[in-house]
């Protein structure tokens, strides 16, 4: 019995799409190449990975077993042949593809050029980038790395820091002019704030109150999924908005936010890159790591207005208790 690893990736890449139309675009071939190879692969295995009906596909019991052993063999397999076929001082061109997943706001503010500035070092690179502020599954999906903002809970995946940025609790002059400036965690109860879809008011509003972070509580009506919106609300004077200094660090600068309840500390935010565990590790990640770390070794952003990490942080308590 032999194997086609042509038919592998592309099984894969069905797998990870969905439809054999996503995959004949991702793979840059013709449906009936896909549908082909498709076809070839349950010949050689003698078992049946896809049940066609009406011209959708959904995999079979068999397809979803092959894919949770494959994934992890074939990206072990393409990094042994790349590290084999590139020295192992740093030195030869990096070839093959690098695959990145980075949330929206950062990649677009300022991981874009880190990135652009790698590409240009490495002509004979392909490279792939994706922003989404969802946590992708890196390995499903087929992603070499991410780029990821907060404290990481999945121990399955290799990391590195690269910085730390603050938290910032900020609102528009002409709205605390209008509403009052609040002087403790309570007086928050009297404002409205602007939420972020893809976290609950209680984990993203947390201050150190002496020796322990606190939830303060918060209500408001509007809420977004996107930094860069909920940081044009509050300039626009809607509500106050808790964000990522690399977003507000520039409306800081110039007046358009003014910081909120600044003898607060708030909880840092590690930015870190994680990728699947592969060894040995490919060139092409340790050297992308490597560029992405030495660029963000003294963020732009934080010269502007102060930043840098968020005010000095006792030890984390492992349940933030809620303030009435």
């Amino acid at each position: 019995m032999r194997y086609d690893l042509n038919d592998l990736e592309t099984f894969l890449t069905v797998m990870e799409l969905g439809t054999v139309t996503a995959a004949a675009a991702r793979l840059n071939l013709s449906k009936s190449v896909v549908s082909k190879r498709i076809t070839d692969l349950e010949a050689t295995l003698g078992a049946a990975l896809f049940r066609r009906n009406a011209g959708r596909i959904t995999p079979t019991e068999a397809a979803l077993r092959l894919a949770e052993r494959l994934r992890p063999a074939l990206a072990e397999l393409v990094a042994a042949a790349e590290s084999t076929a590139w020295d192992m001082d740093g030195l030869a061109p990096l070839r093959g593809s690098l695959s990145v997943a980075a949330p929206m706001s950062f990649g677009v503010l300022h991981l874009g050029p880190i990135i652009a500035r790698f590409a240009a070092q490495n002509p004979e690179l392909e490279i792939s980038v994706d922003y989404d502020d969802r946590s992708r599954d890196l390995a499903r999906e087929g992603f070499d790395i991410g780029i990821r903002i907060g404290k990481m809970r999945d121990k399955a995946l290799m990391q590195r820091k690269l910085c730390e940025d603050a938290s910032v609790a900020c609102a528009s002059p002409a709205y605390l002019d209008r509403k009052g400036r609040p002087q403790t965690l309570a007086d928050l109860r009297e404002h409205e704030v602007i939420g972020y879809s893809h976290l609950p008011n209680s984990q993203l509003w947390q201050f150190q109150d002496r020796d322990r972070f606190v939830s303060p509580l918060v209500q408001g009506r509007l809420s977004m999924n996107n930094g860069e919106a909920i940081r044009d609300m509050a300039v626009e004077g809607l509500g106050l908005a808790i964000l990522p200094g690399f977003i507000v660090a520039p409306a800081l600068a110039d007046g358009r936010l003014e910081r909120v309840l600044p003898g607060f500390g708030t909880r840092p935010l590690p930015i870190v890159a994680v990728w699947p565990p592969v060894l040995p590790m490919p060139a092409k990640l340790r050297r992308f790591i490597d560029h992405v770390a030495a660029e963000l070794r003294q963020p732009s952003w934080q010269a502007g207005w102060g930043g840098g990490r968020s005010d000095p942080i006792s030890q984390e308590p492992a349940i933030p208790k809620v303030v009435p």
